[in-house]
């Protein structure tokens, strides 16, 4: 006879009996409440009763698995996989999916499980939010960038440079530059989602009154990520794509910014914002800029901001916590337990940095506060990761390497 999981009604006291009646009356130890069958515990190799699976979802199951039924309980079907027939988890997912089904495959005390349940409701999304937001971003960036134009203008007029000092075109070009970074990177993510079958909303773009106008743009990822490939691909796909994006908008606003000297910048009133540099923007400064002898500071055009802000965006993603996209990339190679401990330890880290810049404080509530949810990885998480994925994360390790900016802002 196959041991029941029993569930008392009253205080949710679980324990396994020996046996199979739907209710055993008065049969709680704790508090003599009615207890309920929720399931069955057997032995490894054994059949428990349990509903049955869709005929064509149990055909799917033999086809890519030779599996043997451990248990139901809670709506999960539970089997244990002998052998792995047809290693393509995503064509399985998919094939189960269109049944109304998802599963995932973990490993568990040695063992390979398969877990087959109902799959979620997926919302439709709604399309006047985002382009709401945009229109919002467009403005506040736009705003944003005819006060820089400005500032950039009256530096010019100041030491007699020569320079285009149309304040509308210049906020045009920093509002578009910005957008198409930004676009460019949550597109990447959206193509890399729609690659592994994985809903996923359009951009959402986020407008902040503040000196860039704009906190940057997200998307939702509605259904779960399938494979630790895809995890990494739709990790690496946005930064990857938002930096082929920003390195020519910085080129060119590198092309377009002057060098004044230091003496007489510092002679202007008030204390100046100056942003803060990183090995990839040193790399194309040195590449694209020669600057003269003596002592100079580079005036940037707000071209070239926007193509900072890039930079720094890819930055911030690379983060390797919680569910930011570098974050995605680590859980790839992680189990949960280390990745969240691996998390709490970035936050602690940033908090540190905070001492240099203090806007890391805010990153670091940031991050514990998002990875206090954990990230519970793709749903397969026994397939192996291809080498060209390894090398994938490799690339973005280096990428984060390359933007990594220690101090983004800084007065003086």
């Amino acid at each position: 006879m196959p041991r029941g999981i029993y569930e008392c009604v009253n205080c949710g006291h679980r324990e396994v009996i020996d046996s199979s009646e739907p209710l055993l009356e008065k049969a709680c130890p704790k508090c003599g409440g009615d207890m309920v069958l929720v399931g069955f515990s057997v032995e490894v190799g054994e059949t428990a009763p349990r509903p049955a699976l869709p005929a064509e979802v149990e055909a799917k199951v033999r086809e890519f698995y030779s599996a043997e039924p451990l248990e139901f309980r809670e709506g999960v079907f539970t089997f244990e996989v002998r052998e792995i027939i047809k290693d393509d988890f995503e064509r399985f997912l998919g094939e189960i999916e269109g049944h109304g089904y998802w599963a995932a495959l973990k490993k568990f005390d040695g063992r390979v499980l398969l877990y087959v349940f109902p799959a979620g409701e997926i919302k439709g999304d709604n399309p006047r939010i985002g382009v709401l937001l945009f229109i919002a971003t467009l403005l506040s960036t736009l705003w944003a960038g005819y006060v820089l134009a400005l500032n950039y203008i009256g530096t010019l007029d100041e030491f007699g440079l020569p320079g285009y000092r149309n304040p509308y075109v210049i906020g045009l070009a920093f509002s578009m530059s910005v957008l198409g970074i930004l676009g460019t990177h949550e597109l990447g993510h959206k193509i890399a989602a729609s690659l592994h079958n994985v809903r996923a909303t359009f951009p959402y773009f986020i407008p902040f009154p503040n000196l860039l106008g704009t906190l940057g743009a997200v998307i939702r990822v509605k259904s779960p990520v399938p494979t630790r490939k895809a995890a990494i691909d739709l990790g690496v796909s946005g930064p990857l794509a938002g930096i082929m994006v920003a390195i020519p908008v910085t080129a060119v606003g590198l092309r377009l910014s002057t060098f004044v000297p230091v003496s007489a910048f510092q002679s202007l009133p008030g204390e100046g914002i100056y942003f803060g540099t990183n090995l990839l923007f040193e790399i194309l400064q040195r590449a694209l800029l020669n600057p003269p002898s003596g002592d100079y500071v580079l005036l940037l055009h707000p071209v070239a901001i926007a193509g900072w802000v890039g930079v720094l965006v890819t930055f911030l993603n690379l983060i390797p916590a919680a569910q930011l996209d570098g974050g995605h990339v680590a859980r790839a190679f992680m189990s949960e337990g280390l990745h969240r401990q691996f998390t709490w330890g970035m936050g602690l880290f940033l908090v540190v940095m905070s001492y240099f810049w203090a806007g890391w404080f805010l990153w670091a509530l940031l991050i514990l506060f998002i990875g206090s949810a954990g990230n519970p990885g793709a749903l397969d998480e026994v397939s192996p990761i291809p080498a060209s994925r390894k090398l994938l994360a490799l690339l973005a390790a280096i990428l984060f390497v390359l933007t990594a900016t220690p101090v983004p802002f800084y007065t003086g």
